[in-house]
């Protein structure tokens, strides 16, 4: 896995750095992937059934608006996401099951977190350009994660 300060040394202006204050919840430091995309308010169905589906190792960037009002992921969604080969779940939300959550080897990026549910109508969108920290990200563009943060680099 390269460093985020290696991405940001080699691409410089061309990298983008996510300025959320992001913790980590999963068993994975550091990860990195193509990203997919879910935005959802308080809702974690689309997440759900995104991370149901085969990962190929890309990361799931979910914007849930910030809100600290309910999680958007558990143990039961991050294990699905493992279990399906994503490599890790960036979350503009909150987890949920955060002992759970560090024994999952996958990477978990979030707001912080919250016990209470999310509600599940289905409301979204999935694979649209998503923006929070400061940073879009767009499917198909590189993001890499570890202990000094987010980077994201333009896939082109």
């Amino acid at each position: 896995m390269t460093a985020t300060a290696d991405v940001l040394d080699e691409h410089g202006e061309g990298a983008r750095v996510c300025l959320l204050e992001l913790r980590s919840f999963g068993g994975g430091p550091a990860f990195s992937g193509e990203v997919a995309t879910v935005r959802c308010d308080e809702d974690n169905v689309l997440v759900k059934r995104r991370v149901g589906e085969p990962g190929g190792g890309r990361v799931l960037v979910v914007d849930g608006a910030g809100s600290r009002r309910v999680a958007l992921v558990g143990d039961v969604v991050a294990g699905l996401a493992r279990q399906n080969g994503w490599a890790g779940l960036v979350i503009n939300g909150c987890v949920r099951d955060v002992t759970a959550l560090l024994g999952l080897d996958i990477g978990i990026l979030a707001l912080g977190s919250n016990p209470r549910p999310s509600g599940k109508t289905g409301a979204g969108e999935v694979d649209v350009p998503v923006t929070f920290g400061d940073v879009t990200f767009a499917p198909g563009d590189l993001l890499y994660a570890d202990a000094d943060g987010v980077v994201v680099l333009t896939r082109g």
